[in-house]
């Protein structure tokens, strides 16, 4: 795609020029969005596709396109009076500076760090945790716009090499490179096209997966197939690397290998999302030159499995088989089957977060409503106390080595920055190690409360609202509703800088807990997921009820937010209630549900939504939700503002392209539907820079039509 902002089209230029738009023109002249005859038939059902060919985002006319659609968004953006302020207060709550919690190699602490408006954090190295830092790698240098980012960074047990990646453009690609820690140097070793994979080292080497070099004109678009992994030995060409597991019968498998913390066992975790198998099978084996893949649980099926740590020759796992909120067991090799497990933490009434091992115990973090408890049991499960965090919110990090004698961990919640703590296991006791400072943001300035509210079909449903103190529930104040609602992920209480721009004024941010998530453990993801997903849509649309019913808002000072799976959710939901919102942000959105198997890793989230293709009744629910396919001609729909970029290659920009025109084609009424294309950035944000330019447009965007005058503190 060309650069968003140059060297337009002289058709593209024609059709905006002859729009002039005003922010106060009734109606908005969108750019032409030429349909075709494209009919496909699902199960003897006849689905029309007219926007079938802005699929080949490499095809001149798809190019126009998107010239045209963004020179008039961001004419339309521009005409916002206070846009360059938000923009600059936005830079200014950004540019604090934020740390990771440390790693420690050795004698030495690795962690990173942004000063504020970098574009990329910068990795540091130090000896003990009282001595002077030294940039270790900054990614900054990794390209002249600052778009390319840091996908990993592993070092080898020993602490003499560091295997990293670089991400160009926010791409998944990943390329990686290794360095020599004490020099800087970096090796000349390069390893291409990998995807969903990080580095597991091994005595001289890494294991690593991929998929085979694509066709250079549809890397960011065509079908992933056929996930090998490699293991690369330090100082020798990728085209040496020695494959160590494939299956070609399966091609649409992720194979991903870890090592344990001695590297005594590399461990593979084998997955059959696209056949819509929500678990896993896993295999070990002793180092690179011995022996092959010995399975721990050979079969995959709807149960997942994650290796913790080895214990002499067995693992312990932890695993929902059994138990929806998960427990850990212990696995001998030796006697696999289930009869032979021993339980080490058992299932509770509350989902198991996440449990890591280090410091010679079992850090264990649970989920009630939607807040992290953290406790400490030893290696076989007894517990020794809990960790008592600074509120509600959420934790996580606790991971170390064996012989840590202090964990890391970092806690927040969405008035309380994330902070990190460092927690001494000899005395059981906890200390702030790093606390972030934000100029002009005081935590007594606002207010968290969680409610509980009931959906359609009577489930009781978390929803957290934040605010200003000192506001008002007497209808009127503009307010945001985010949501997620898929693939067993949390949307957990977590800090915003950037979300203190609406906070300051006046806006209510309201952040529900709907099913499909993993709040309330495998059942809860489940009631969300294939036949049951309108059950999200219907627990998105009964928050918005409650905050108008409690007086939090109006429909007509309501938006909604989502990105991703969440801009599905928000597609979804303003076709069912077009009347119950103002304003609809979606951000990367899967929005065609009949094709999203077609791109890129897209056949991955059958195991979520169900198959189009193979089964007659997932594709009904499919198509009946489909926000490209629920669109109708003569509704008034509210203001949408659409975005995507090109190098997303996760949810592919073809989606957002085919919701635009058709969302654009169907308006009856006077709000404007925009979409914004971004460039060289990916699913998310690519820099510090481009979140801060795609964050001022959308809240631009928000306050303009919610009828929000900001005014922004000196």
């Amino acid at each position: 795609m060309q650069k968003v902002h140059a060297l337009f089209t002289t058709l593209a230029l024609a059709l905006i020029v002859s729009a002039a738009p005003r922010l106060d023109a009734q109606r908005l002249a969108y750019p032409p969005t030429r349909k075709v005859d494209q009919v496909d038939t699902y199960f003897g059902t006849t689905v029309e596709d007219p926007y079938r060919w802005l699929e080949d985002e490499n095809a001149p006319e798809t190019t126009r396109w998107v010239d045209a659609q963004n020179t008039l968004t961001f004419d339309w953006l521009g005409r916002i009076p206070y846009r360059d302020a938000l923009k600059a207060r936005l830079t200014k709550l950004y540019d604090y500076p934020r740390f990771s919690t440390p790693s420690r190699k050795g004698e030495y602490y690795i962690f990173s760090k942004n000063d504020g408006l970098q574009n990329q954090s910068v990795l540091y190295i130090q000896h003990g945790l009282d001595g002077a830092p030294q940039v270790l790698l900054d990614p900054n240098a990794f390209s002249a716009d600052g778009t390319s980012r840091l996908a990993g960074f592993n070092v080898s047990r020993d602490g003499t090499y560091a295997a990293y990646g670089i991400s160009t453009g926010g791409s998944d690609w990943i390329e990686f490179h290794i360095m020599e820690v004490a020099s800087r140097r970096t090796l000349p070793d390069v390893i291409r096209w990998a995807k969903v994979t990080g580095t597991a080292w091994q005595g001289d080497g890494f294991y690593y997966s991929r998929y085979d070099a694509p066709d250079s004109s549809r890397a960011l678009t065509s079908k992933n197939e056929g996930h090998k992994v490699y293991f690369h030995r330090i100082g020798t060409r990728q085209d040496a690397d020695s494959l160590v597991f494939e299956d070609k019968a399966n091609p649409q498998r992720f194979h991903i290998v870890s090592t344990t913390e001695d590297e005594r066992f590399a461990t593979l975790s084998v997955s059959d999302r696209g056949k819509g198998h929500k678990g896993n099978a896993l295999f070990i084996r002793g180092r690179a030159s011995a022996g092959g893949w010995r399975p721990l649980v050979s079969e995959i099926g709807d149960d997942s499995y994650r290796i913790v740590d080895d214990a002499g020759d067995a693992f312990l796992v932890e695993t929902d088989h059994g138990a929806p909120n998960g427990r850990v067991v212990l696995i001998d090799p030796a006697r696999p089957g289930e009869k032979d497990w021993k339980t080490v933490l058992a299932e509770r009434s509350e989902p198991l977060e996440s449990v890591s091992g280090a410091g010679g115990k079992l850090f264990a973090t649970y989920l009630k409503d939607v807040t992290t408890r953290a406790y400490v049991y030893d290696r076989t499960g007894k517990l020794q106390n809990e960790i008592v965090l600074p509120g509600l919110g959420t934790a996580g990090g606790f991971g170390g080595n064996h012989d840590d004698a202090v964990v890391f961990y970092t806690f927040t919640s969405f008035v309380h920055p994330p902070s990190i703590y460092k927690y001494d296991v000899a005395k059981r006791r906890s200390s702030v190690f790093r606390a972030p400072e934000i100029p002009g943001f005081a935590v007594s300035d606002y207010e968290t409360k969680q409610v509980f509210y009931t959906s359609r079909d009577g489930t009781r449903v978390p929803m957290f609202l934040t605010y200003k103190r000192g506001v008002k529930r007497n209808g009127t104040n503009p307010t945001v509703l985010y949501g997620y609602g898929g693939f067993n992920i949390t949307t957990s209480p977590a800090f915003s800088a950037a979300r203190l721009a609406l906070l300051e004024q006046g806006v209510v941010y309201a952040s529900a807990n709907l099913r499909g998530g993993g709040e309330y453990g495998e059942k809860w993801h489940e009631a969300g997921m294939k036949l049951k997903k309108q059950n999200v849509f219907d627990d998105f649309i009964s928050a918005a009820e409650y905050l108008v019913k409690n007086g939090y808002t109006s429909p007509g000072k309501l938006a909604i937010h989502g990105v991703s799976n969440g801009g599905l959710l928000v597609g979804a939901v303003a076709n069912q209630r077009p009347d119950l919102f103002k304003v609809v942000i979606q951000q990367a959105g899967v929005m065609d549900m009949l094709r999203f198997q077609k791109f890129t890793i897209g056949w991955n989230w059958i195991a979520d939504y169900g198959s189009s293709e193979a089964n007659e009744g997932e594709f009904k629910a499919l198509r009946a939700y489909s926000p490209v396919h629920n669109i109708k001609a003569g509704i008034a729909y509210p203001a949408t503002l659409i975005t995507t970029a090109d190098h997303d290659d996760r949810v592919v920009p073809a989606h957002s392209f085919k919701y635009a025109a058709a969302l654009q084609a169907a308006q009856s009424g006077d709000n404007p539907i925009l979409i914004r294309i971004d460039t060289k950035s990916g699913h998310g944000a690519s820099s510090t820079t481009k979140a801060i330019e795609q964050t001022t447009d959308l809240y631009a965007f928000i306050f303009k039509n919610l009828g929000v005058t900001p005014s922004f503190p000196q």
